[in-house]
């Protein structure tokens, strides 16, 4: 789970631990992967449940391939791993278990309703990810679309639309949060 960033566009607040229909949105995304083992929020300090490990990207604020990076550092491998944004408050298990379904390559991402790759929304195997940050260099400032370009990714859609909140909808600004509460 990366948990980071600034929050620029919400006055600089720590997205994960605001509130969307009384839960928390890392609550939220927590609660997608209820069953999976280990589980690791990549971020600064905050509350996190029981069992649930916590650490920080190096440096402090890195960047979602920093934050990548640390935390398969304390993973095993082989295996999958979910790599998930803590501001997709309408993510489910169902919509995990898709992404892991169709991960018969290197790993598999949402796409949003415009057909952009939501890589902050997918299911990877461990050691692709971890391939392509032995030869990615610096990891820190990366960009997700660069590290995985070169894998096999499949490319998967949930509908949402209907009053039905899409799973990779995220909460960036005033705007999103106001919409994600009218859903809830």
């Amino acid at each position: 789970m990366l948990a980071g960033g600034r929050g620029s566009r919400l006055g600089g607040v720590h997205k994960p631990g605001l509130r969307i229909g009384g839960r928390t949105m890392l609550d939220r995304v927590l609660a997608a992967v209820a069953g999976a083992a280990p589980v690791i929020v990549v971020g600064p300090e905050q509350p996190v449940p029981s069992g649930v490990t916590l650490t920080r990207e190096e440096p402090p604020g890195g960047g979602p391939v920093a934050a990548l990076a640390a935390g398969l550092s304390l993973l095993p491998d082989p295996g999958f791993v979910a790599v998930l944004a803590a501001d997709l408050p309408f993510l489910t298990a169902a919509t995990v278990d898709a992404l892991r379904a169709a991960c018969t390559g290197d790993g598999a991402v949402l796409v949003d309703a415009d057909g952009r790759d939501q890589y902050l929304a997918g299911v990877w195997r461990v050691a692709a990810l971890r391939r392509a940050l032995a030869d990615f260099g610096e990891p820190a400032g990366g960009s997700m679309r660069q590290l995985v370009g070169g894998l096999a990714v499949a490319r998967v859609t949930v509908a949402g639309g209907s009053g039905v909140p899409e799973p990779w909808f995220d909460c960036d600004d005033p705007s999103d949060l106001e919409r994600a509460e009218r859903w809830t």
